[in-house]
Formats: structure tokens, C-alpha cells, sequence
């Protein structure tokens, strides 16, 4: 079953249970993929799954900067609601490896790519994105090549 229909799955659930909150998150994440599919020129049903988990990391994304600049502005009753909509949407995201395993992956790709100092930082970080692929958040694979890589000195 596609994520679409999860999501259609997901939003009578929650309108059964009287669950606003996440009757109302995956009500905004359809309304955004409903603007997505318009802008790629198709219908929604025709979205990968692919394209679909993009679109819910982008909104991950801005919930977690949104949280930050809640907090800043000591502002916890809006933190704590973009939490929950943050807990909901990840739900529909595949889960993240684990650190020992992103690790490997990141070495691995990175003698296979011939990365060799920080130098090569945007060659490797693109080989290594493309074999992560969705598995790990890019601050994170940043953070693990940028270990890995020696910086070269001039």
C-alpha cells in the first residue's frame, strides 16, 4: 500500500477517534502534497513514495527550525504544538540508521569514492547522500564525513 492511501487510512482513523491534532496534521500534509503534485505536473496518486517522503522531510525540517525559534522566543505553548505535529509526521518516515551503521556506510562510501581530504568534501558528501539514500539526515552524514575526512593543510 502506497503512503497516499496510509494517509487516507490515517486520517479516518483519527476522525474516528476524535483525534484533532493528527486529524488536522495529515489534513495540512495532504493539503501539501496536493500543491507538490501541481507543481510536478501530475495527480497525487501518480507520487512516489520517494516524492512523498521528501515532501514530509521537508516539513520535519521546518518543524524542527520552527521548535528552535519557539523556544528562543520562549514561546512553549507553540513548541510544544509543533512537537506534535512533528511526532506525527515521523511516523510516515522511514527510521533513521543507526549511528555504528551510518558510520560503516559513510567509510565505505568514501574509500569507494576516492574521497581523501576535506577537499573532496562536496564529492563525497553527494556519493554518500546517494547511498544513504533517505536513511539519515544530511547534518548528520555531514557531520560523520567531515570526521572522516583529513583536513589538508596548504
Amino acid at each position: 500500500m502506497g503512503l497516499i492511501a496510509v494517509f487516507q487510512d490515517e486520517l479516518k482513523a483519527a476522525m474516528k477517534n476524535g483525534n484533532t491534532q493528527r486529524r488536522d496534521t495529515i489534513r495540512f500534509l495532504q493539503s501539501v502534497l496536493k500543491n507538490t503534485a501541481i507543481d510536478l505536473r501530475k495527480p497525487v496518486a501518480d507520487m512516489s513514495d520517494e516524492e512523498v517522503q521528501s515532501v514530509i522531510k521537508k516539513l520535519v525540517k521546518q518543524r524542527k527550525e520552527s521548535i528552535a525559534q519557539y523556544r528562543a522566543g520562549s514561546r512553549e505553548d507553540l513548541a510544544e504544538q509543533e512537537e506534535k505535529e512533528l511526532q506525527i509526521l515521523s511516523e510516515f518516515l522511514p527510521e533513521e540508521m543507526g549511528e555504528e551503521a551510518m558510520h560503516k556506510m559513510v567509510s565505505e562510501a568514501l574509500a569507494e569514492c576516492g574521497a581523501v581530504s576535506s577537499k573532496d568534501l562536496g564529492k563525497a558528501m553527494g556519493f554518500v547522500m546517494k547511498k544513504v539514500a533517505g536513511r539519515a539526515s544530511g547534518d548528520k552524514v555531514r557531520e560523520i564525513v567531515t570526521a572522516l575526512l583529513p583536513v589538508e593543510k596548504d
